[in-house]
């Protein structure tokens, strides 16, 4: 544990660096043999793995049916077809509006600013995206700028990607006072994994970029399971919260890692208490590899109703589902 503590002092790049892109070396960490778990090399090569630390250090150690390891570990069901599951299930690339703007929804749209993440989860509803053809030049990041500056009606810009936390603190920076200049521009969003995952990366310098973005900025983070939720990352979210980020979370429904109400309603509970507001909870995206994570409608309406029970309006997040072409989310509970 000494060894995990110094390697969670070390700055959040070299955190990153050294994160976990080899499922032996993480059994071994966890204690755990390979051969004992549904690991599949295929799986892997399709879809790289990596996992920090700050994350494999919450997973419980000797459980092969932790729910944290679940959503990291390549196995063989990725690599099985099954109909209905496609390579663009939330239909991105037809929303393309130029190099690095998807634009689907009225008053907001999205810039893709990187392909990177700091962990890759199987489940990803982006793990088949083209990312190598959306690489911004300095010309293309101008054209995405422009496109965005020619809409009147665009009061709302999303920095997602990957993972736009990703970006160093000069290159943000940037970018934000970019985006400030658009003056029908009223919100700055950003959806990131990183405080959950990497809460390292919640440096000085980037709150300063943030608080300072001149729009009101909210950032949407992403956090499926109670455990993942440890004092680091809540320190994160107080410095965030402290410098006038607005926190909500959205949460994907996953079979074998929250498909239950009492692992829902905990983890409402614990991200109230981290000072983040649930927000959404996903239907799986149908995404080529995933369908092994796929929880019902049916289900998940029950898992809503019987979540009802047990918390108060505010700490329910809505039951959501996108459909390639719709003009918004599908909200079924």
């Amino acid at each position: 544990m000494d060894t995990d503590n110094q390697h969670l002092q070390q700055s959040w790049q070299q955190q990153l660096q050294s994160a976990f892109s080899n499922v032996q070396d993480l059994c071994d960490y966890l204690e755990l043999a390979i051969t004992d778990l549904p690991f599949s090399l295929s799986a892997q090569q399709q879809f790289a793995f990596k996992v920090p630390l700050s994350f494999a250090a919450c997973m419980e150690k000797g459980n092969a049916n932790d729910p944290l390891l679940r959503q990291v570990l390549p196995i063989v069901d990725e690599t099985k077809t099954i109909p209905g599951f496609s390579l663009d299930p939330v239909g991105d690339l037809a929303a393309k509006a130029v190099t690095g703007v998807i634009h689907k929804y009225q008053g907001r749209a999205l810039l893709i600013n990187t392909g990177s993440c700091a962990i890759n989860c199987r489940y990803c509803f982006r793990r088949h995206f083209p990312y190598s053809d959306w690489q911004l030049s300095k010309l293309q990041e101008q054209q995405a700028l422009d496109y965005l500056s020619s809409d009147p009606n665009l009061h709302e810009v999303i920095l997602s990607g990957g993972d736009p936390l990703l970006l160093n603190d000069a290159r943000l920076s940037t970018l934000l006072t970019k985006l400030a200049t658009l003056p029908q521009l009223k919100r700055i969003r950003l959806h990131s994994r990183l405080p959950i995952v990497l809460p390292a990366r919640i440096t000085e310098s980037l709150l300063t970029s943030l608080k300072h973005s001149g729009k009101t900025t909210t950032l949407v983070v992403h956090c499926n399971h109670a455990n993942e939720l440890n004092p680091r990352v809540f320190n994160a979210c107080q410095q965030l919260r402290q410098h006038g980020i607005h926190l909500l979370n959205q949460s994907v429904l996953l079979k074998g890692v929250n498909d239950n109400v009492q692992d829902l309603a905990q983890l409402s509970e614990r991200l109230f208490d981290f000072g983040i507001q649930p927000y959404y909870l996903h239907i799986l995206d149908k995404t080529a590899g995933t369908a092994h994570f796929d929880v019902n409608e049916s289900d998940a309406l029950a898992l809503m109703q019987a979540l009802k029970t047990l918390l108060p309006g505010y700490l329910v997040p809505k039951l959501v589902k996108e459909v390639a072409g719709d003009k918004a989310k599908q909200v079924l509970a």
